[in-house]
């Protein structure tokens, strides 16, 4: 994984993701703002705002965040 694989991620077409990193914590990335990246390290702000530092070398896999729909309300 490079630097300039997450920046585009970021910054070409942002879509929801989630960083996997050597010993298996994820870090969800919902929003461009709640990244900030760096030459060897990225930053993520978890949901409870606390911000979490991510070197470059432990970053083993990006994928794509699901997010579950919403079910339509019905009508009474």
């Amino acid at each position: 994984m490079s630097i300039a694989e997450i920046r585009k991620r970021v910054t070409g077409g942002f879509q929801p993701f989630v960083i996997r990193t050597s010993d298996g914590r994820e870090f969800k990335v919902p929003h461009p703002e709640f990244i900030a990246i760096a030459p060897n390290a990225v930053a993520v702000v978890d949901d409870d705002g606390h911000i979490n530092t991510i070197a470059l070398l432990h970053i083993s896999s990006i994928k794509d965040l699901v997010g579950r729909r919403k079910k339509p309300k019905h009508a009474a």
